[in-house]
């Protein structure tokens, strides 16, 4: 091949490049999940059979738990 021939070759390839690169669109990344979506999640996820499934539903209950004892102690500090 000449030195012309592998020039254009290269030329073309760099145009395909840079018209892929100018046409391709940027993602915005999705919004943060509310604690809600996250608890939905964490629920089927302790629900489900895979492995390590049961330690998600663990930590769910000792998180519900010390949420529990959190509100009552505040309960009990605001009306003594």
């Amino acid at each position: 091949m000449s030195s012309h021939v592998k020039g254009s070759m290269f030329v073309a390839l760099a145009v395909l490049v840079t018209v892929g690169a100018a046409c391709s669109t940027k993602k915005e990344p999705p919004p943060p999940r509310t604690d809600a979506q996250k608890r939905a999640a964490d629920s089927t996820l302790g629900a489900s059979r895979i492995p390590g499934a049961a330690g998600v539903k663990n930590a769910m209950a000792v998180s519900d738990s010390a949420a529990r004892r959190k509100a009552t102690l505040d309960s009990m500090a605001a009306n003594p």
